[in-house]
């Protein structure tokens, strides 16, 4: 180990060593001078690396630790070839070289003590961990769908394995079907990729996509649940003009406002007699569906506002129904919504909504 010592050392500082290295196989081409020095200090044992280390700069040290807490594990290939590159013979071709957080920290307190080994690590912690394409995350699924799908299949995959399983799965449902397939084969069979070439596409897509993404979270100041809860505060006349004159412009748009406006849950904000109303005009057996899996107090209050006889029935007829598709319940619960809406259109009960005035008798 004291030769291969030597051989970084007589280079001059193992940073300008790495990037002065005689060039090498595809394997290491991609590779900067850091990951290099990374990869071979992370084959020296933990006493000769200590003695490399202690010869970095302040600056070089920092950069080559981050190096060694991003490095993962780097293929055997890929380790053999940079010691190649430093004119450094390997007895076994076969052993997995693996960095990490641990491995830097061991290696840096073995060089430079404890503490200060801590302090630099808790320096260097927001930007040892950088998600690759993380400016992606926030991305609207339908822009980088269609700004990605023209790409290369393996660029493709590459974004897609890197960006949260729900936007992937979004961005991958709308490729066409062949393509679908190749890059779906893609991500299942992706080997090891190195940080650089992932740093590479990274920046050029962020690139030529810095002023073409718009972040999701900005589709979210307007749409139909923020303007349901402000409906939901306005007096009764400003909502029957609201509704109307969205029932002019987009009658589909004017239901699923009017659907949401009031939740199946909110059964329980009801007046007793108003459940009561409301259970004389729905199914038994709608109403069993329409039960399944609600919260407790839900199920509670309607079995209050039943007779003894009634709530034991329509509790038997809920055991008996089994496991109930989501949508035939949401089905169901929509039907009840619909019946509480025509109460209260007919002036019949009262839906209390936001801070409207109570009434006393």
């Amino acid at each position: 180990m004291a030769e291969t010592l030597a051989t970084v050392s007589s280079i001059g500082t193992p940073l300008a060593a790495a990037a002065a290295a005689e060039p090498g196989p595809d394997l290491t081409r991609g590779l900067t001078g850091r990951r290099k020095a990374a990869i071979l200090l992370l084959q020296l044992d933990q006493e000769a690396s200590a003695k490399v280390l202690k010869q970095f700069s302040e600056t070089e040290l920092e950069e080559v630790v981050a190096e060694i807490a991003r490095a993962g594990d780097v293929p055997p290939a890929v380790s053999a070839a940079v010691l190649r590159e430093f004119g450094i013979l390997q007895a076994s071709g076969d052993a997995l070289v693996r960095g990490g957080v641990e491995q830097s920290r061991a290696l840096l307190r073995a060089a430079v003590g404890d503490q200060r080994a801590d302090a630099i690590l808790d320096r260097l912690s927001g930007s040892m961990f950088d998600v690759p394409f993380k400016f992606l995350q926030n991305a609207d699924a339908r822009q980088l769908l269609n700004f990605i799908s023209d790409e290369h299949p393996q660029t493709i995959a590459l974004v897609l394995a890197h960006v949260s399983a729900p936007l992937a799965s979004k961005v991958l449902a709308g490729l066409g079907s062949e393509l679908q397939a190749d890059v779906a084969h893609r991500i299942a069979t992706m080997d090891q990729t190195t940080p650089d070439i992932i740093h590479q596409i990274e920046a050029n897509l962020q690139r030529r996509m810095a002023n073409l993404l718009v972040p999701s979270e900005l589709a979210a100041v307007g749409g139909v649940q923020p303007l349901v809860d402000i409906i939901n505060r306005a007096d009764r006349g400003t909502e029957k003009l609201i509704l109307e004159g969205l029932e002019d412009r987009d009658p589909e748009l004017a239901e699923e406002v009017r659907s949401r406006m009031f939740m199946f849950e909110d059964l329980v904000n009801l007046e007793d007699r108003a459940v009561q109303l409301v259970l004389r005009q729905v199914e038994t057996g709608n109403l069993a569906i329409a039960l399944k899996g609600v919260a407790t107090v839900v199920h509670a209050k309607i079995m209050a506002n039943m007779s003894e006889r009634a709530a034991a029935s329509l509790a038997e007829e809920i055991e008996l129904l089994g496991p109930v598709r989501v949508q035939s319940v949401e089905e169901a619960q929509t039907e009840v919504v619909r019946v509480i809406r025509e109460l209260e259109e007919s002036g019949q009960i009262i839906v209390r909504r936001g801070e409207e005035d109570e009434f006393v008798a």
